[in-house]
């Protein structure tokens, strides 16, 4: 069995987090749930950094557009400057290569170890395995996707049309 046939429904998710953003103007992407919380677009966008992260940076799936989107979380928290036009195109670009690699592994793919490129804060590179990576990115995914439906929610909007 495919992970993509484990994880259809993040498929599905990608779209909704897409139909959701597209509409929003500059001033809907700088809401936030509350004082010190990140904006939509700051949310928006680190979705889309951890899938290039751990994808690209640790998996080295993807090509230099994928590489391109490691930092884009980053980039909006010290100059919000992303469309919805743009992060919507973010989100397309980095689930394309999710999808195209939950597609073309199997089972036996899962077990790969891949140690973190860089050291963490704490000066260490642990290893995860690709099902490790997969789980977090696709709980990652879900965890911010609720937050930015719940800011909506705080400003009087529909949240995720689920």
């Amino acid at each position: 069995m495919k992970p993509a046939d484990l994880l259809a429904g993040w498929h599905d998710h990608n779209a909704l987090l897409i139909r959701t953003l597209a509409p929003l103007g500059d001033e809907e992407l700088g809401w936030s749930a509350g004082g010190g919380l990140w904006t939509i677009r700051v949310l928006a966008c680190h979705i889309v950094a951890a899938r290039a992260w751990w994808f690209h940076a640790w998996m080295g799936e993807g090509d230099d557009a994928m590489n391109q989107l490691v930092s884009l979380d980053d980039e909006q928290i010290d100059n919000p400057a992303i469309d919805a036009a743009g992060i919507c195109a973010a989100l397309e670009t980095s689930w394309a290569v999710v999808h195209q690699c939950l597609e073309r592994w199997v089972d036996k793919d899962l077990d790969e170890k891949f140690q973190r490129p860089r050291p963490n804060a704490a000066g260490e590179r642990p290893w995860r395995d690709r099902r490790y990576i997969i789980w977090h990115v696709a709980e990652h995914d879900v965890h911010h996707g609720g937050e930015i439906s719940l800011t909506l929610g705080v400003h009087g909007r529909a949240g995720f049309d689920m």
